[in-house]
């Protein structure tokens, strides 16, 4: 099946949305303020474990601007509900967003105070949009970049997204499985990212189907019979090498009648001490070809670990940890406007200054192809190296058709094959160079001259 998005669905819930951003658009039209605003989202600092982050989350927020308005009940709500005045709920009615977006492509590699995604709108329209933006994009942009460190810290060895049952809520659970394939994951066990991502599947069974039988034994080759084409066996419900010992001379019966066992799950205890064991006991049956998998509250640290011990481990799933970046679940991310009206704006506030105008980050390479060096400047300003943020809408509509997931799991590869040694490694390493032009700069200071004066 090729691995491209289904359609989105008709429209994401118009409400979904801080109070605010209604009650600051009523604002601005009792005073007709509604010429072009730029709104930008970056993040301004990296959680002490990252060295990068990696952008995801664009394709739905494409598909949440494309469809946004307000459907009959939600207007009917809004008027009773005792904020807003009837005026502003009629004008809701024909709301939909018409303004262009300019983004860095899903699956590339950033860092902070670089803008991954600007909105130029009227400000009704770019301010709307704010809550659900920031939304959509930290969280996949968490995900995508814990699972880009499993897949560093595992290179060679097949991943797969075990998270939907303990992610917060199913939309969680199913972006956070696009979010992890998109990084370097082999797959998923969520069915629905198969149905609408087209993710490849991967799943045994449960500890509950070997003890709904009398015999483990029993249990084990039910499973195989039902499923003759590969199956993967878990063994560790009661005595893990007991287990494999068992399954050896079954599975060499099994292949005499053409169904495959292709591989054994580990899911408790010390996996790399069992994976040594049960691998020196399929071996010695002759099952070379038996491929051993591993789960249960994996992460990049324990990845790494594990393999570092050069266990005989060719896969894991991985789940909780990563769907819920446990050690940095959330961002000091933003989405702010940085030009009102042709005229530059800044936030000043203390720890949260912003640089103002429209940015382009230009990217260097070394010699040897690996990222060197960002520029963060103004649209208008060329710096050396390849621009990272592209036009993706105009007048709220694509551009073109959205790339393939695939084609976004490739450019994502290419990005953390780019990244330098110190980069790839989990512990964190010397920040990577940021330069602020001087055009920017002297933006920046221009702004300030005049916040000062006014």
């Amino acid at each position: 099946m090729p691995h491209s998005e289904q359609p989105a669905a008709p429209r994401d819930d118009a409400l979904l949305v801080d109070l605010y951003q209604l009650t600051m658009m009523q604002a601005y039209r009792e005073r007709d303020m509604d010429a072009i605003a730029v709104f930008e989202f970056f993040v301004r600092k990296l959680p002490q474990q990252r060295n990068f982050l990696v952008a995801a989350g664009l394709e739905q927020v494409l598909d949440y601007l494309e469809h946004l308005r307000f459907t009959e009940g939600e207007l009917d709500w809004l008027s009773r509900c005792g904020h807003f005045s009837g005026d502003f709920v009629d004008s809701l009615a024909d709301f939909r967003f018409r303004g262009d977006v300019d983004a860095m492509p899903e699956g590339s590699v950033f860092f902070p105070d670089e803008p991954i995604l600007r909105v130029v709108a009227p400000l009704s329209q770019a301010q709307f949009v704010e809550t659900r933006i920031i939304n959509l994009l930290q969280f996949q942009v968490l995900v995508a970049s814990k699972a880009a460190r499993c897949v560093l810290a595992a290179p060679g060895r097949r991943l797969v997204d075990f998270g939907l049952r303990r992610s917060h809520g199913s939309e969680a659970g199913l972006l956070s499985a696009r979010a992890a394939y998109l990084a370097g994951f082999d797959g998923s066990s969520t069915v629905a990212a198969g149905m609408r991502f087209g993710i490849p599947l991967f799943g045994t069974m449960a500890h509950s189907f070997v003890q709904a039988h009398d015999r483990e034994s029993d249990a084990l080759e039910h499973f195989a019979r039902a499923f003759p084409g590969g199956s993967t066996m878990l063994i560790d419900t009661y005595d893990t090498e007991e287990a494999a010992r068992h399954l050896v001379p079954l599975i060499h019966r099994l292949a005499t009648e053409g169904a495959t066992v292709r591989a054994v799950r580990l899911d408790s205890g010390d996996l790399a001490a069992h994976a040594f064991r049960v691998r020196a006991i399929l071996d010695a049956g002759g099952l070379h070809q038996v491929q051993i998998f591993a789960s249960g509250s994996l992460d990049e640290q324990s990845l790494r670990e594990i393999v570092a011990r050069g266990a005989p481990i060719d896969g894991f799933g991985v789940g909780t940890r990563l769907n819920t970046s446990a050690d940095a679940p959330y961002f000091d991310c933003a989405y702010k406007l940085q030009e009102y009206d042709g005229v530059a704006r800044r936030k000043r506030s203390e720890g949260k200054a912003t640089w103002p105008g429209r940015k382009q980050v230009y990217r260097q390479l070394d010699r040897e192809g690996r990222i060197a060096g960002d520029t963060l400047t103004l649209v208008d300003d060329p710096q050396p190296g390849a621009p990272l943020l592209e036009p993706v809408m105009r007048g709220g509509r694509r551009i073109a058709a959205s790339p393939a997931l695939d084609a976004v799991r490739e450019h994502a590869r290419g990005q953390l094959a780019r990244l330098p040694e110190a980069l790839r490694a989990l512990d964190p390493t010397a920040p990577y160079p940021v330069v602020v032009s001087p055009a920017l700069r002297a933006l920046a200071d221009a702004v300030d001259r005049r916040i000062a004066s006014a």
